[in-house]
């Protein structure tokens, strides 16, 4: 199958054609981009939390044979908490993630729908949806956590000291 071939004299009316296609797109796709960008800050906190709370547990880790055993039952609650932060750390970073993944399935179908001249409205907006409720999970969950670290800190100052 030959490709289609053009003279050089026929680009100049195909692309002025195109740019208003091409524009339109552009402007549609920007919103979900900024969107995105949100996001992507948005994971780079969760995933800084989350490495703080793996570094404090490994801490614990090496540290674990030099702590007296009165130390070590405040470690073992620490680290029960730690435990749960991580795990809902983790389902943030995940929401997010996805919510992000969505977030560029929209910002695809509606390329897609500009240059084909397709009707994908109604999956960029089912996309779109999607991104918000997925990203909603995402906060809830870093809400979570974030929760059960000012609890976790509280807990810990009320505590005996040596």
């Amino acid at each position: 199958m030959a490709l289609p071939t053009f003279e050089l004299s026929t680009l100049p009316a195909i692309l002025p054609a195109a740019l208003p296609v091409i524009s339109h797109a552009i402007q549609l796709a920007v919103a979900p981009v900024f969107l995105l960008t949100g996001v992507a800050a948005l994971l780079g906190v969760m995933a800084t939390r989350l490495a703080r709370i793996i570094d404090r547990a490994r801490y614990f880790e090496t540290a674990w044979h030099h702590l007296s055993d009165e130390n070590r039952r405040v470690a073992s609650l620490e680290l029960v908490n730690l435990e749960k932060r991580r795990i809902v750390a983790s389902w943030a970073i995940n929401f997010s993630t996805a919510a992000a993944l969505l977030v560029c399935a929209v910002v695809t179908t509606l390329f897609v729908d500009a240059f084909f001249a397709t009707d994908l409205n109604w999956l960029a907006g089912v996309l779109f949806i999607g991104s918000m409720l997925t990203l909603i999970a995402g906060l809830a969950c870093f809400l979570r956590e974030v929760t059960v670290a000012t609890n976790t800190v509280r807990l810990l100052t009320l505590r005996p000291r040596d």
